[in-house]
């Protein structure tokens, strides 16, 4: 294949990049036989907690005022205050009008009631297939909490498969609520106490593989505290030397941990209360080397983390670092993130996700990313061409392959 001369390399990157599908590997979506469970559409947009954050900053409602009204009147109150009264500069709020211009609509008038109207034109599968037409996603890879008693029920009826979701076994009550899960789990016929006898590690690992059957989840996956620590003298050490760890390793699918999540700082803000502390590697290193066989999947909320994390990353090839995380999804961090990871570890990393929790986020999410990704590897490559290594298209269709997919699916057993 011809090789690619530095005139030309920005905009085969660029193309290649763009046209490269995405497996998204980790969201807070639902395939549409969830029902209300999948949010979509400009209402949910405005009214998610990102910019219910930013909007109690400028606005003068009181939390409780704000709290009260409808979803609609939420969307009014946040439009109104951080775009008609202010430019949408943050990376949320230029993120919903990336989004909207993605499906054709015009925000130019800046006419909510017309957006709305606009979104009337489509079905919700109609719209999930324009969805991941225009992010060009290959799939999305969901959060299913079988602890969630609606989500439980829709597993439980049976739900027909669909290629553009695939499941991820959430489980985070076994690790940082044992008494809720152990409540949860006895009334699901479990016979489980928190003293996590022989017989309650039995019974949760009977649980974890019947939810594994059902889901053919890619991975199990954790959001933990800054504090985490491993190995502990407490039940956590318990539950994962002896239930969750064993599991995966028999089945072959990862443990995702997501660590740095302080919850509810500011409990008047809701979902929007959650804060970010440093945790260190610690932990991650001790589970690393003391589980050598197990997989890794691992993202830091704190970028005080990422360093080390990066370094870790080296240290052990079970270990994989990914995406950059709800408050580190930002332009100006995910590009830091992902050249110093590209710099440390090469091309062995999964560069992102999008933590989706509507499915508009699809389109800006990944918009945003990929353009900063884009920009990042033609630095890479031109540091390349300047030595005289060759780079050719075949070579940035294999790399940007491996980043947007196949480092994923290769570590979790799937390709």
């Amino acid at each position: 294949m011809p090789i690619i001369s530095p005139t030309q390399l920005r905009a085969v990157v660029t193309e290649i990049v763009a046209r490269t599908p995405i497996v998204d590997i980790h969201t807070h979506l639902y395939a549409p036989a969830f029902g209300d469970l999948l949010l979509w559409g400009v209402d949910e947009l405005l009214t998610y907690h990102y910019l219910v954050a930013e909007v109690m900053r400028r606005s003068p409602i009181g939390y409780d005022e704000f709290w009260a009204l409808s979803t609609r009147e939420k969307a009014n109150h946040i439009w109104e205050h951080l775009y008609r009264q202010s430019s949408p500069i943050s990376e949320a709020a230029r993120g919903v009008l990336t989004a909207l211009q993605a499906v054709g609509i015009d925000v130019s008038s800046a006419d909510l009631e017309e957006i709305r109207q606009q979104f009337n034109r489509w079905t919700v599968e109609k719209y999930v297939d324009l969805v991941f037409r225009k992010a060009n996603m290959e799939y999305a890879v969901m959060t299913n909490d079988p602890f969630d008693p609606r989500e439980r029920a829709v597993w439980e009826q049976g739900i027909p498969a669909d290629p553009r979701f695939r499941a991820a076994l959430r489980i985070d009550p076994l690790l940082t609520d044992l008494p809720r899960a152990c409540s949860m789990l006895s009334e699901l016929g479990y016979s489980v106490s928190p003293r996590l006898d022989d017989v309650a590690c039995a019974q949760v690992r009977r649980f974890l593989r019947v939810w594994i059957d059902r889901m053919d989840p890619l991975y199990m996956a954790v959001s933990l505290p800054p504090t985490f620590r491993f190995p502990t003298d407490d039940p956590v050490r318990r539950m994962l030397d002896s239930c969750i760890l064993p599991v995966a390793l028999d089945r072959e699918i990862p443990l995702a941990l997501m660590i740095g999540v302080k919850r509810q700082a500011n409990p008047h803000l809701q979902l929007a209360g959650d804060s970010v502390g440093k945790a260190g590697t610690q932990a991650i290193e001790n589970l690393c080397t003391a589980y050598p066989d197990n997989h890794f999947l691992v993202t830091m909320l704190s970028r005080e983390d990422q360093h080390q994390l990066c370094v870790t990353a080296r240290k052990f090839r079970n270990l994989m670092p990914f995406g950059c995380w709800w408050f580190l999804n930002v332009p100006s961090l995910v590009r830091e993130i992902t050249m110093e990871r590209l710099e440390l570890l090469g091309l062995r990393f999964i560069p992102q996700h999008s933590d989706a929790r509507i499915l508009d986020q699809l389109l800006y999410k990944w918009a945003h990313s990929r353009k900063v990704i884009a920009e990042i590897l033609v630095e890479k490559y031109t540091d390349l061409q300047r030595t005289g290594w060759p780079i050719t298209e075949e070579t940035v269709t294999r790399d940007v392959r491996d980043l947007f997919r196949d480092n994923f699916l290769r570590f979790a057993a799937r390709l």
